[in-house]
This record gives C-alpha cells, sequence and structure tokens, in this order.
C-alpha cells in the first residue's frame, strides 16, 4: 500500500517547472473518483466546493468538517491528495502547526496555508507574522518523521490588495521560511507570473480563472502547477441551474445529453 509519505514525495516530484501539473479539485467523493479516472495525477480539495456542498458560502467550514472531507477525499483515490485549509483555522503559528500534524495524520500528501486573515478590516496578516506561521507549519511538514508538501499562499489580490511587490515579497519570505510550493491566487497578467516566476526559487502555482493565461501559456512561463479551486464544482452547479431552469421553463429534456455524458463517465469511475 502507497504510505502517506510516499504519495507525498510523489506530489513534490509532479512539481517541474514548464510542465505544470493540472491539479483539478474535486468537492466529494465521487468527483475525486471521476477526476481520478480521467487520468489526472493527483488532486485537491477546494473549500468553496466543499461549503457548497453542505450549503453553505467559502469560509464556513469548520477545521473539523475541512479534514474530515480531506480524509473522505484521500480514501477515494491513490492519487496524493493536497487539501485547502484556508488561513489553517488558527491565526497564532502554534494553531497552525496543529492543523498541519492533523492534515499528515489524516494521509494528506500536502496542504496549502493562506495569509488571509479572514477579517474584513484587516484581510491580511502582517508580513512578519504570516512567514512565522508558515514557519511553524513547515516545521511540521519536513520534520524527521514528517513529508509534506507546504504550499503557502499569499492572498493579495483576492482581498483588494493588487500590490505586485507586496505579493512577491510575501512569497519570498514563505520560501525562506520552508514552503515548498508558493501560490498567488488571482493573478492574470502573463507578465506578472513570468516575474513571479523568476523572483522565486520554489515551484509557482496559478489559479485557473477567467483572464487567466492558458496552460501552454503558464508553461512557458515555467509555472509548475496550475489548479481550478471551486469552479468545476460551481460548474457542475451551472449545469444543474441550466437543466432545471430548461424543465421548468421549457418543459423539454436538451440536459439529457450532458447527463448521458456524466452517467456514462460515472460508470466507468465507480466501478
Amino acid at each position: 500500500m502507497t504510505t502517506q509519505a510516499d504519495k507525498a514525495r510523489r506530489f513534490l516530484s509532479l512539481h517541474r517547472a514548464g510542465e505544470p501539473l493540472l491539479l483539478p479539485n474535486p468537492w466529494d467523493l465521487g468527483s475525486a473518483k471521476l477526476l481520478a479516472s480521467l487520468g489526472f495525477e493527483a488532486l485537491a480539495t477546494t473549500s468553496s466546493g466543499f461549503a457548497a456542498t453542505l450549503g453553505r458560502n467559502d469560509g464556513s467550514v469548520s477545521k473539523e468538517e475541512a479534514l474530515v472531507h480531506a480524509a473522505v477525499i484521500v480514501a477515494a483515490t491513490d492519487l496524493p491528495v493536497s487539501a485547502d485549509l484556508e488561513n489553517a483555522f488558527a491565526d497564532d503559528p502554534t494553531g497552525v502547526a496543529d492543523t498541519i500534524g492533523l492534515a499528515i495524520e489524516v494521509g494528506l500528501a500536502g496542504a496549502s496555508v493562506e495569509d488571509f486573515t479572514r477579517r474584513d478590516d484587516d484581510p491580511i496578516y502582517d508580513h512578519r507574522f504570516a512567514a512565522e506561521r508558515v514557519a511553524a507549519a513547515a516545521e511540521v511538514a519536513h520534520a524527521a518523521s514528517a513529508s509534506f508538501v507546504l504550499t503557502a499562499r499569499a492572498e493579495n489580490y483576492l482581498h483588494g490588495r493588487p500590490d505586485l511587490a507586496d505579493t512577491i515579497a510575501r512569497l519570498q519570505a514563505y520560501q525562506e521560511a520552508g514552503a515548498d510550493v508558493l501560490y498567488a491566487p488571482g493573478l492574470r497578467s502573463i507578465g506578472d507570473i513570468r516575474l513571479l516566476v523568476r523572483e522565486v526559487d520554489r515551484p509557482v502555482n496559478v489559479l485557473a480563472i477567467g483572464g487567466a493565461p492558458s496552460v501552454s501559456e503558464l508553461a512557458e512561463a515555467g509555472v509548475s502547477r496550475i489548479s481550478v479551486g471551486g469552479s468545476f464544482a460551481f460548474a457542475a452547479l451551472g449545469a444543474l441551474v441550466d437543466a432545471a431552469t430548461e424543465l421548468r421553463d421549457h418543459g423539454t429534456y436538451g440536459y439529457r445529453a450532458t447527463s448521458a455524458t456524466g452517467a456514462e463517465a460515472a460508470r466507468r469511475a465507480f466501478s
């Protein structure tokens, strides 16, 4: 049986500059099995997608709920799984370290830790304090008995602070603090992404969002990983809205073509 440490080492090896790992984000056990069946090499949880399965918005899931959900995704497949653990559900470095320890225990190959405070009035942790939080996570992730891929996220662009210089400085500090992968969700400019890749010495993850460069452009820029966040989960919900609206407003069943594709994919994935 492949161990958690084996999966972590495999996961890190998949991060190659110029050959980005396509990292889809399942939102439940079934979507994890289906995505694994399509040939992806690793998976990652999505906080917003999982929250939607509970009828909630992003940011409303507890640490315990997130870890149980992560364990479900880990059990769904032999692929390495990384988790979106938001801000590690803690402000202080000790709490961050505790969350990473629990993430290792549930079998995750890696996880991301944000510098978002969850406070509207002051959304981003102080630069030095944010680096201390990453260092505490890295100490647990890289302990002698552990193997775990720590992704450090600079959240400026998602919270009204589109400051590239500060974002790069933060990621450089997180690199020095021990992060294995660096991530600034919200970046769209290929020039900004190229500069970020040049200014750090760790693999860079980019979020596939509207206006972001294509996979081939990101590969050329030296990106090592591309993730989709909650977009696959909300694409599925969008298809549900379209189908339900067609039935309600038109009394027709055109959605059956899409559902037939999904049913066949599920049969193959779940057999």
